[in-house]
C-alpha cells in the first residue's frame, strides 16, 4: 500500500494515490468506504484540464492528511508558477479543503475541476468484481451534488457540497477561479454517508457518536486513549516508536457497532473494516495489560451474537463464536453469509481463552458471571459440533461450499493448509494449533468454574478431558523422525506433515510435552522457518513455500506475537527475544506501523523487510503486536493479586521500562520481590 494513502476513522475510511486522487480499482479498495459500501469512487482534481503530481505528503495523522502538489512534468517543478494544497480530514463523513496558490507576479484565472462519482460498491463486489443491481443517479443542484443508490429496501446518498460557487453537473463540480498575484483561492468539499434505516433516517443518529465527528473530537479521544495506557521509557527507537504508532492505530481503528453502539475495534484497513471473532480476540489478547476496556464491549458482542441454531448458509452451530460481521449489500441480500457468518473453528476456544485472560488482568469476575452461558455453550460446542468426527478433536468443513470459507483456521487462504509435498488434504481437516486453543480453554474454564461459577464437578471435569486431550494429541499429531508437530490431521486421521508457524502457537497453549518443547522452538528459530525478520508461515523447503503467498511463506507480526508469547511461556527467553527483535526491527521499516503481513525472504538478503503488495495496514492484531512483544520482553504475566516480572529483554534494547499498569495486583518480579504500583517494571 505504499502507493496509496489513507485516512480513517472507525470503519469509516478513504484510499487514495499521492495526489490524493481517487479512480475506481478492480483490484484494491480505493474511495470513501463506511459499513462496507464505496460512497465515493471518483474523486479527481485537475488545473486547466491537467492532473497534478505529489511534492510531498502529510499523512502524520490517521484521520487527517495534506497533499502538496504542481502541475507539469517532474522537469517543470523547480519553476512552478502555481501550486496546490488539498487538506482532507474524516469523521464519519468526509472534508477536503482545497487551496490554490498562485506565485507568479500577476493574476491568474484557473479553471479547477474536481470529477466525482460514487458506484456504491459493496466490498465483496470490488473483490470478486460483480456487477451492481440496484439503481444509482446523480442529482445535480446548487453548489451541491447528491449521488442516491436504492435496491428494494436498501438505500444509501453521497452528498457533496461546496463552499464556493461551482458549476455542477452529473460527474462533478468545475470551478473558474480568479486569483491575485501571489494570492490564492480555497473552498471547502463536505461530503456527507447516508445509510438509510426504515424509517428513512440515518442509522448512525442513534448511536452515541453520531454519523459525524469532529475533527476535535477524533483527537480527544485519540488522545485519551494514549493517556490511559502505561507509559513507556526505552532507549530502543524502534520500540518506542512502533509503541506510539500502534495506539494511534488502535484508537482510529476503534468504530461503533450498528447493532448495538458500542465500540469495537475493526479488524484491518481495507478489506477487513468490521468486527472479526479470531481477529477481535488475539487484538484484545494482545493489548489486554495496556488497553483493558476495549475487551468487555468485544466479548459481549461475541457472546451476544453466539450461534445458537444450524444454518447451513451461515455455518452456524449452536455455541459457535462468529467469525465476520457485515453490513454491506451482500451481506443484506444474503449473497454472501456474513450477516454474521461462522465459519471459523478456532474463534469458539479462543472466546473462553479471553474471558479468562481479561478476568486474570482485571478481576472483574462480575462479567464472567454474566457471560457463565455464552463460555459453557463454547465449551460445550467444542465437544460436539466442534468435534465432526467423534476423536476428540475439532475439525472443520464448511457447511455451505458455494460461499463459505474452505479453510476455516487462521490461515484461512485455499492453499494454506497442505502436505510438506504441497498436496493439499481433504476435508474435514483439524489443524494442529485449534487443538491447542481447546486444551487451553478447558483449562482456563474450568478456573473459572472452580472460582467464579462455583462449580468443581465441571472444572474437575474439564481439567480431565484438557489432560486427555493433551495425551491424545502429543501421541497422534507429533512426528517423532522430524522432530515437530505435524500441521493438521487430513480426513482419515493421518498427519499433514508442512512444518509451519503453527507449531508456536502450540507453545502458548501450553499443550506441548516439555520433552518436545526444546526441538519445537528450535525449528521455529532454526534457519527454514526463521527468516530473520520474523518466522515464516511455511518453512522454505515445503512444496508451496513462496516468500510471497499470503499463508505460504510470509512472515505475520501478530503470528510471531503469539510465538513469541509462546517460547517465554516454555522458558526459552533469548529465542522470544530474538523474535521480539526481528520484527521490531522490521517495524523501522514501516514507519512504526507493522502490516498485515511482508515477504519472507531472508534478512540478509536485503536491508529491509520486503512488502507484501496487498497487505492490510493498519490492521488491529499487527498494531496489536508491539504491545504483546512488550509484555513478552518485560515477562508480565499476572498471578493472583500479584504481577510476575520476569523480563527477558534480547541484547541490544537497552532500557526499557513500563509505568502505570492498568491493573489490580501488586507488582511481584521474578524473584518474589514485591514493588509499589507506582515503581517501574524495567530491564536494563
Amino acid at each position: 500500500m505504499r502507493g496509496q494513502v489513507s485516512i480513517l476513522d472507525g470503519n469509516t475510511f478513504l484510499v487514495s494515490d499521492r495526489r490524493g486522487d481517487i479512480e475506481p480499482a478492480q483490484d484494491f479498495p480505493t474511495g470513501l468506504f463506511s459499513f462496507d459500501t464505496r460512497f465515493l469512487s471518483t474523486w479527481v482534481l485537475t488545473v486547466d484540464g491537467e492532473r497534478l503530481h505529489p511534492l510531498s505528503v502529510d499523512d502524520a495523522f490517521s484521520y487527517r492528511t495534506r497533499f502538496f502538489l504542481v502541475p507539469g512534468a517532474p522537469s517543470h517543478y523547480l519553476d512552478a508558477k502555481m501550486s496546490v494544497i488539498r487538506s482532507r480530514s474524516i469523521g464519519g463523513s468526509f472534508a477536503e479543503e482545497l487551496t490554490v496558490l498562485n506565485h507568479s507576479g500577476h493574476e491568474v484565472v484557473f479553471v479547477v475541476r474536481v470529477d466525482m462519482g460514487a458506484d456504491f460498491a459493496d466490498l465483496f463486489e470490488i473483490k470478486q468484481t460483480r456487477r451492481k443491481t440496484g439503481r444509482a443517479t446523480a442529482a445535480p443542484g446548487e453548489d451541491e451534488l447528491r449521488f442516491t443508490y436504492r435496491r428494494e429496501g436498501f438505500h444509501r446518498e453521497t452528498v457533496v457540497v461546496s463552499s464556493a460557487t461551482a458549476t455542477v453537473d452529473p460527474t462533478g463540480m468545475t470551478f473558474r477561479v480568479r486569483v491575485e498575484p501571489h494570492g490564492e483561492w480555497t473552498t471547502r468539499l463536505d461530503v456527507q454517508t447516508v445509510i438509510y434505516g426504515a424509517r428513512g433516517e440515518d442509522v448512525r443518529d442513534s448511536l452515541p457518536l453520531g454519523a459525524h465527528r469532529s475533527i476535535a473530537d477524533i483527537q480527544a479521544e485519540h488522545e485519551e486513549v494514549i493517556a490511559r495506557a502505561p507509559k513507556l521509557g526505552c532507549d530502543c527507537e524502534p520500540l518506542a516508536g512502533a509503541y506510539l504508532r500502534s495506539l494511534n492505530d488502535l484508537a482510529a481503528l476503534r468504530y461503533e457497532s450498528i447493532a448495538l453502539g458500542v465500540r469495537l475495534m475493526a479488524a484491518g484497513l481495507p478489506w477487513f473494516m468490521t468486527l472479526f471473532g479470531r481477529d477481535s480476540i488475539f487484538t484484545s489478547l494482545q493489548v489486554l495489560p495496556f488497553l483493558p476496556d476495549v475487551v468487555p464491549p468485544t466479548i459481549t458482542m461475541l457472546a451476544g451474537l453466539q450461534g445458537f441454531r444450524i444454518d447451513d448458509f451461515r455455518d452456524e452451530e449452536p455455541g459457535k463464536i462468529l467469525h465476520e460481521l457485515r453490513y454491506g449489500e451482500t451481506a443484506g441480500f444474503e449473497e454472501q453469509p456474513h450477516s454474521p457468518y461462522y465459519g471459523a473453528a478456532d474463534s469458539t476456544p479462543l472466546f473462553v481463552i479471553l474471558l479468562d485472560e481479561y478476568e486474570r488482568w482485571t478481576g472483574d469476575t462480575g462479567l464472567v458471571r454474566q457471560l457463565e452461558a455464552a463460555a459453557r455453550g463454547a465449551l460445550e460446542w467444542i465437544d460436539t459440533y466442534g468435534d465432526l468426527l467423534g476423536t476428540g478433536y475439532v475439525w472443520y468443513r464448511t457447511r455451505n461450499p458455494a460461499t463459505g470459507l474452505a479453510n476455516q483456521c487462521w490461515k484461512d487462504s485455499w492453499d494454506a493448509i497442505s502436505y510438506a509435498d504441497g498436496r493439499l488434504p481433504g476435508f474435514p481437516r483439524a489443524t494442529c494449533e485449534t487443538q491447542g486453543y481447546a486444551y487451553d480453554a478447558k483449562l482456563r474454564g474450568a478456573r473459572l468454574a472452580r472460582e467464579v461459577w462455583h462449580d468443581p464437578a465441571y472444572a474437575e471435569r474439564l481439567e480431565r478431558e484438557a489432560a486427555e486431550l493433551k495425551e491424545r494429541f502429543n501421541r497422534d499429531f507429533w512426528l517423532p523422525d522430524r522432530g515437530f508437530y505435524a500441521l493438521a490431521l487430513d480426513q482419515d486421521g493421518q498427519p499433514v506433515d508442512a512444518l509451519s508457524s503453527n507449531i508456536g502457537h502450540l507453545l502458548w497453549s501450553g499443550i506441548v510435552d516439555a520433552d518436545k518443547a526444546g526441538p519445537v522452538a528450535a525449528h521455529l528459530l532454526g534457519p527454514r522457518l526463521f527468516s530473520g525478520w520474523g518466522v515464516r508461515t511455511l518453512a522454505d523447503d515445503q512444496g508451496r513455500y513462496n516468500p510471497i503467498g499470503y499463508h505460504v511463506g510470509t512472515v505475520w507480526p501478530f503470528d510471531n506475537s503469539i510465538i513469541a508469547w509462546g517460547l517465554w511461556r516454555y522458558g526459552f527467553r533469548e529465542e522470544a527475544g530474538r523474535i521480539c527483535e526481528g520484527i521490531l526491527s522490521a517495524s523501522r521499516h514501516f514507519g512504526g506501523r507493522l502490516p498485515e503481513a511482508f515477504a519472507g525472504y531472508e534478512r540478509d538478503l536485503t536491508d529491509y523487510p520486503v512488502e507484501y503488495p496487498t497487505a492490510c495496514s493498519p490492521q488491529a492484531w499487527s498494531a496489536g503486536t508491539p504491545l504483546l512483544l512488550l509484555r513478552v520482553m518485560l515477562g508480565l504475566e499476572p498471578q493472583g493479586e500479584h504481577l510476575i516480572i520476569d523480563p527477558s529483554v534480547p541484547e541490544g534494547m537497552g532500557r526499557v521500562e513500563l509505568l502505570d499498569i492498568p491493573g489490580r495486583w501488586g507488582l511481584v518480579d521474578a524473584l518474589g520481590r514485591s514493588r509499589t504500583a507506582s515503581d517501574p517494571v524495567r530491564r536494563r
